[in-house]
């Protein structure tokens, strides 16, 4: 079974999670069949590996992880990979894709010079 989670920074405003929400709602209905959800990096949960950790416990062995960061900043090129790599080690029997961030799609680029 394969997972998705949507990985974005965090905030403590309750609204700030509305886009993030959306992003996992649309990759449900696109893929009934794979899990979705969210994590964050700080400021709210579930957290990363609270998030693979409930994936993991309903059968899910293949995860993809995408970075909701219109930038590549430290976030992304360290702290995600670092996360990933622990993640790795904690669950051996899991396969994980960490995917480009949003920012670096051509598709997200083109579309945001669109808006």
């Amino acid at each position: 079974m394969t997972g998705v989670i949507v990985f974005a920074h965090g905030s403590r405003d309750p609204l700030w999670r509305k886009p993030m929400e959306a992003v996992a709602e649309a990759i449900r209905l696109r893929q009934p069949q794979t899990q979705v959800s969210c994590a964050y990096l700080e400021l709210c949960d579930p957290d990363l590996p609270t998030a693979v950790q409930q994936m993991v416990e309903t059968g899910v062995r293949h995860i993809r992880v995408l970075p909701a960061f219109l930038g590549v900043g430290l976030h992304a090129r360290q702290d995600l990979p670092e996360l990933v790599k622990s993640l790795r080690q904690t669950f051996p029997e899991v396969a994980f894709d960490l995917l480009s961030t949003a920012g670096e799609d051509p598709r997200v680029i083109a579309l945001l010079a669109e808006l």
